[in-house]
């Protein structure tokens, strides 16, 4: 699924106010203009925290290029910021002002004004302030907006009144929601999007004297209040000023209960009347207003009493806040009632429109205003990747989450929306969370019970911080290990995958759905059908991307066998959702070419909700309509008519509800395929306990990266561990032994955790807590040298551990051919050689699938697949030295070159650098006695196959397996690596005897 961190979101750009455009205008009175930026080189291009410019973008192509050019008709000074652009989600850059040294203070001033070199294009301009708080990144954000629409250079004022408080992306509830001026972090434009241009600005000023009479504001402390019918809202009026000064001048607030939808004298009693703060009152003073609602004996939908606010002598609030009576006496509120009976009533009594917004999913920092969500009554809003509250807390979520919640509180039924969040590894996007390893290494595990324990802790933090819906688990069946995407598959072989789906009831519960209601569970999400992981290399044809959102191209026995095997499995665990893929599949043989899955109606409707019966929704991927061949319009008619319930649309919310209940009035959507989709996401609504407690529960808040869960975390990455090779037991290490520690991935959180990791692409360094390999083994070892680039002198050491691979990414970003390969960077390589010529030496590959090792093997003495381990670093130490023994097994085969590609278990060819199912381990005894033994396991094996016995089955295997590998050693051959990796498929299914059977040729083979 893509995803976007929205520092900015280019949606909000259209709901913003204009700018004052105008030439300078300053009175006779005013003071020098004081400067901020002239761009004659006084302030750096440098990111945070030190002082200076910087740009940011949804992905790497989204961030403008910068320069400070000199040009004749600068209107300050030589020189001017110029740049270009071309943005397809979001761009722009920001002068933050240096953390180190005090915040600066503009509160003497009328506004800011800049000049900027008109381009005519009719576009709009963001432009945003940040004010109070620690530093430029964890401020107030408050925001107004220009219109292009000129040629050549104007300056451009903008009073600070003009600004107003952004409310989808903060410090949840703000730090004080007042523009106080006196503690200023910098400012940050975006740029924009849909157009590729250039632009021009200079001479960032101050201008003017504050004016004190437009210095006032007055605020609520919500915008919207629920109250039980019968009993009395307090609505809270508050003065505040820039500055936090007291105010100069009395402030009026008239007030008045009108309009709405409650009646007034019947639902509530009116209230009309006037508060004042005199002159001298202090910044934050307030004054509530009562509105008394009536009781009656009816059942009503919810009713709203709006109060009018007429403000004298400072700026009103930016809406009037409103009361609304809740709900009551009505079916589908009687949580007694079977679930059916309470959907069946309340698609009784929802409107076109409204069943629209149920269908409907932004991401919320796209919401133009949060007044979008009972406007266009959403059903439901995301997180992408990255896209979080500021400060990035378990408490700022809730508090963000609720305050959405609040907002659906103002809709005829109140119908609570179901949020969701990409926690595909742990709760990824949240800092401080327990991070998992990735889905590659869960698989290589193979241990269902890793993969529960696993889901059950994600559950729990994910739920805690008042999320009820996770986007996971993936469960491609990865087949090409080009592919960016390959950590998020648990495995090559769809029987592996199927095993790990104990994530499900670790996430979810019980298949019957009960478990939902319970504050430490969350909805899940099989994704993406179908047959994402097949994706031809050389097929794809979004952007640069070489295997990701490409054409799969099986036979249908190869689609059943395969990829589809995985889902019905999903289906009888009770998966609430499922969400397809944005790749298009081409079914040989049945002369219809490739379809894009969210088009392709006999896969979801046929296969999915018919044959395999599932019963939840169907959520689309992100903005995945769009690739649908034809207009808009086609895309949501073919899409919601091929069987997706709901749509994500980020940026396109309102075009998306508009569209689709035009579709529906035409008759080109079915009013019966609406009443299915709304049925199914009500369903799981009420099984999730929404209507009853739509905020967040917090009282699990306290495990969020607690010891507790990082034990499971620990455990995941020391059962993930697959050593490869192991010439004269190197491994493990002793305590007593010196060891010398190099590469690149030694200690580095965020390498260590890979994508998907607090942003949609991860990144490198310490992002999030945990511990590294390197910490980890300090911890577990007694005398470790480290040297990242193995610099520093070897002498005098016993054993060295190089820890190299990749670097973090996600999707598409990370195909091969992408900017991307499968080979050791030159400096990891450089690492191997050094540590592993002058000692006897372990690597370690910390990636998101296999690496070539190609002519360093042989220097090697020791090799171990580490996958992406997540935040617990600890555990890896827990097997280099003993604690624990290595017992990882390869979940996809790892290939001696790249012209290998794609090799998998069942190939009829099949000649890797190591098999499927291959993972040495370091236990004080492997089983032997040879051939006379293999025959005794075949036996017993039987036995076990024979009575059902899946624990003594796997344990038998497993004793075959490990005789075999002691004796195939390091001389794989194609005649022994083939049955070898064909042994584990059918220990995976069942056939034990089958299996032993396989492990013997491939010991005879030897």
């Amino acid at each position: 699924m893509r995803r976007t961190a929205l520092l900015v979101s280019a949606t909000l750009l259209t709901g913003l106010l204009p700018f004052a455009v105008a030439g300078p205008a300053s009175g006779a009175d005013d003071p020098a203009p004081v400067p901020v930026d002239n761009f004659e080189g006084e302030i750096p291009f440098a990111n945070p925290p030190a002082e200076g410019i910087f740009t940011w973008g949804s992905d790497t192509d989204d961030p403008p290029t910068l320069e400070l050019a000199a040009r004749d008709d600068a209107p300050q000074g030589e020189k001017v910021l110029s740049g270009t652009y071309d943005i397809s989600g979001y761009g722009g850059f920001t002068h933050d002002f240096a953390f180190a040294e005090p915040a600066h203070d503009w509160s003497a001033s009328k506004g800011i004004r800049f000049w900027w070199d008109g381009r005519n294009n009719g576009k709009k301009v963001n432009f945003e302030l940040k004010d109070g708080g620690a530093n430029g990144e964890a401020s107030e954000l408050w925001t107004t907006s220009f219109t292009d629409d000129w040629t050549g250079w104007k300056q451009l004022e903008i009073p600070f009144t003009d600004f107003t408080y952004r409310t989808d992306y903060q410090p949840v509830g703000g730090i004080d929601q007042v523009l106080g001026l006196t503690e200023m972090w910098g400012y940050a434009l975006t740029l924009p999007v849909g157009v590729q241009d250039q632009f021009a600005m200079d001479g960032v000023e101050l201008y003017g004297k504050a004016d004190q009479s437009l210095r006032a504001n007055v605020v609520t402390d919500a915008a919207v209040y629920p109250v039980e019918e019968g009993r009395s809202a307090a609505v809270k009026i508050t003065v505040a000023t820039t500055g936090s000064a007291p105010i100069d001048e009395p402030v009026t607030v008239a007030y008045e209960t009108a309009g709405g939808t409650g009646e007034s004298g019947k639902d509530y009693t009116p209230v009309k009347g006037e508060v004042t703060f005199p002159a001298g009152t202090a910044s934050g003073a307030s004054r509530t207003v009562t509105v008394a609602t009536l009781r009656d004996k009816a059942g009503e939908n919810a009713e709203t009493v709006p109060l009018k606010l007429t403000v004298t002598g400072a700026k009103a609030p930016a809406e009037n806040p409103q009361v609304v009576i809740d709900a009551h006496g009505l079916p589908y509120l009687d949580a007694k009632l079977p679930v059916k009976k309470r959907v069946a009533d309340l698609l009784s009594r929802m409107s076109l429109a409204e069943k629209a917004g149920q269908m409907t999913q932004a991401e919320r920092g796209a919401l133009t205003t949060p007044g979008d969500i009972a406007a266009y009554d959403l059903g439901s809003l995301l997180s992408g990747g990255g896209s979080t509250p500021t400060p990035n807390t378990p408490e700022a979520w809730a508090k963000m989450i609720d305050g959405f919640q609040l907002r659906a509180q103002a809709t005829r039924f109140q119908i609570p929306l179901i949020y969701g969040v990409d926690a595909v590894h742990g709760h990824n996007n949240l800092v401080g969370a327990t991070i998992m390893p990735h889905n590659i290494g869960i698989g290589a595990t193979r241990d269902p019970q890793v993969a529960y324990e696993a889901g059950k802790v994600t559950a729990a933090e994910v739920r805690a911080t008042g999320i009820p819906w996770d986007f996971a688990p993936c469960l491609c069946v990865t087949r090409d290990e080009r592919w960016g995407r390959t950590y998020e598959s648990f495995g090559e072989d769809p029987a592996l995958v199927e095993s790990m789906e104990t994530v499900i009831q670790g996430l979810q519960g019980a298949p019957s759905g009960k478990d939902l209601k319970r504050n430490d569970k969350v909805l899940a999400t099989a994704k993406h059908f179908v047959a994402d992981g097949g994706t031809e290399y050389g097929s794809s044809t979004t952007g640069t991307y070489t295997i990701d959102q490409g054409i799969t191209k099986v036979t249908r026995q190869e689609l059943e066998a395969v990829h589809l095997a995985p889902y019905q499995d999903a289906v009888d665990r009770g998966v609430g959702t499922v969400m397809p893929s944005y790749s298009s599949l081409d079914i040989l043989g049945d002369s219809e070419g490739p379809v894009k899955m969210h088009a392709d109606a006999a896969m979801i409707n046929g296969v999915l909700k018919d044959r395999m019966g599932f019963d939840g929704f169907v959520i689309s991927d992100w903005q995945a309509i769009d690739q649908i061949p034809g207009d808009y319009a086609s895309d949501v008619r073919t899409s919601v008519n091929a069987g997706l319930d709901m749509i994500m649309v980020p940026y396109a919310y309102k075009d998306f509800h508009k569209t689709l209940s035009d579709e529906v009035t035409a008759g080109r959507i079915s009013g019966k395929r609406i009443d299915d989709a709304v049925s199914r996401i009500l369903t799981q609504k009420f099984k999730l306990g929404l209507f009853e407690k739509p905020y967040a529960d917090t009282s699990g808040a306290a495990a969020i990266g607690s010891a507790k869960h990082r034990a499971v975390a620990r455990e995941a990455a020391a059962e993930s561990q697959v050593l490869l090779k192991n010439a004269g037991g190197v491994l493990p290490l002793k305590k007593s032994q010196k060891v010398y520690v190099a590469g690149s991935n030694a200690d580095d959180i965020g390498n260590q955790a890979g994508g998907w990791t607090i942003t949609w692409q991860g990144s490198s360094g310490k992002i999030t807590d945990g511990t590294t390999i390197l910490e980890g083994m300090r911890k577990a070892g007694s005398a470790v040298t480290y040297s990242k680039d193995a610099s520093a002198p070897t002498d005098g050491h016993d054993v060295g551990v190089v820890v190299v691979g990749e670097t973090p990414y996600a999707e598409g970003i990370g195909d091969v051919g992408n900017g991307n390969d499968l080979v050791f960077s030159a400096a990891d390589r450089a690492a191997v050689d050094k540590v592993c010529g002058a000692m006897k030496c372990a690597v370690l590959i910390v990636s998101g699938r296999p690496q070539l090792v190609g002519d360093q093997l042989g220097d090697i003495d020791a090799l171990v697949a580490s996958w992406l381990p997540g935040t617990e670093g600890d555990g890896v130490a827990d097997v280099l030295y003993g604690k624990r023994a290595f017992t990882g097994q390869l979940p996809l085969t790892w290939p001696k070159s790249e012209a290998q590609l794609p090799i998998n278990v069942g190939d009829a060819s099949y000649d890797p650098q190591f098999p499927y199912g291959w993972g040495l381990t370091t236990l004080t005894s492997v089983p032997g006695g040879g051939t006379s033994a293999l025959k005794a396991l075949a036996v017993a094996a039987a036995v076990a196959e024979k009575a059902g016995s899946e624990t003594a089955g796997r344990a038998i295997v497993t004793k075959a397996r490990l005789l075999v590998q002691q004796k195939m050693g390091q001389t794989i051959t194609a005649a022994s690596a083939k049955p070898f990796a064909d042994a584990d498929h059918l220990l995976l299914t069942g056939r034990y005897a089958q299996a032993v059977a396989k492990l013997t040729a491939a010991y005879r083979a030897v």
